[in-house]
């Protein structure tokens, strides 16, 4: 049974009265990339909506303190990746954010939001190359790398990428069904799926679910983050019910986990997760508990995670008491 020791809510979009109009609220899909004296946080935000409640998403950042990771030292006064122009798979947001050191580069992943009709979205993935250690990041084109397809025909989205000895790992949701109950806004749920890369841009899907259900055929499940720890892969993601999770805390986002030995075969322990929602109805993270990112510090493990009403009021910070094993 792991035990994660929770250190708080580190950031707060909405904390800044004289934030700008597009980093409004929510900081959503946290990612870090490790730096000399700081480690970076990417997160999607989203501006002030219009008068119709509609709005985009825009990848930004906040830096927080090697020495002390609940201290934000900065946060960024532009975002990294702009969403695409018209008629583009990104017109309407960049949401979220994934980045993997390469060399000299940093490549960044992110889902490409258009929207639709019948449905409130569709969602591609698309890439983007930093040479400035993460300051800005160049779409490498105008569409998306990995998209949906003839086995994945709905939403393709909240990419993790990974290299382990010099093979790329795409960990990403694949959409099985829109469904709609009593008139409200359809919601779809996606299943966890992987594909693999000789060059981070092509990729070839294993056109499978990874992880099994535990809350039936419409269990959501998404942001699958793997670390690899003690000759094991480590997966820690989250699931929900399909319909009504937003505000109902028996349907929503839980963080659950899984092992394997060959980033294929998944065994899911979600009982030795070891974090769970705040037992304190006021807490930030009282109603669920979504897209962990787990990353390895001067010896020491932490997970990043959203808490109500999908990170609207920013992540929190927890740490592992003792090792993955």
């Amino acid at each position: 049974m792991l035990n994660w020791k929770k250190k708080g809510l580190i950031f707060n979009p909405c904390g800044d009265e004289n934030r700008p109009s597009w980093r409004w609220n929510y900081a959503q899909g946290q990612n870090v990339l490790i730096l000399d004296s700081f480690v970076r946080v990417y997160f999607s935000c989203r501006e002030k909506p219009n008068e119709q409640g509609q709005t985009i998403s825009r990848i930004a950042y906040v830096d927080l303190d090697r020495e002390d990771l609940t201290k934000v030292i900065k946060v960024s006064d532009h975002p990294v990746v702009e969403p695409g122009g018209i008629g583009e798979f990104d017109e309407f947001g960049t949401y979220p954010f994934s980045v993997v050191r390469h060399g000299d580069k940093i490549y960044g992943y992110y889902g490409g939001v258009t929207r639709c009709e019948s449905v409130p979205f569709n969602v591609a993935i698309g890439c983007a190359i930093s040479e400035n250690d993460g300051e800005s990041f160049k779409k490498i084109g105008r569409g998306p790398v990995v998209s949906y397809s003839i086995e994945e025909p709905f939403v393709v989205c909240s990419p993790k990428v990974r290299i382990y000895d010099g093979k790329w790992y795409l960990f990403y949701s694949a959409g099985r069904k829109w469904v709609s109950f009593d008139n409200r806004r359809p919601e779809i749920y996606y299943k966890l799926r992987m594909a693999t890369s000789k060059d981070g841009i092509h990729w070839d899907k294993l056109n499978k679910d990874i992880i099994a259900n535990k809350l039936g055929e419409d269990e959501a499940q998404a942001c699958g983050d793997v670390i690899y720890k003690n000759g094991v892969y480590h997966m820690f993601f989250c699931y929900r019910k399909c319909l009504d999770f937003r505000k109902n805390v028996n349907n929503s986002y839980r963080i659950g986990y899984a092992v394997s030995r060959d980033l294929i075969h998944w065994t899911r322990k979600d009982e030795e997760c070891g974090i769970n929602v705040s037992k304190v109805d006021s807490e930030w993270d009282s109603e669920m508990i979504a897209y962990p990112n787990v990353f390895e510090l001067d010896e020491k493990i932490y997970m990043l995670y959203l808490g109500n009403e999908v990170g609207k009021y920013g992540f929190g910070l927890a740490e592992l008491e003792g090792d993955l094993i």
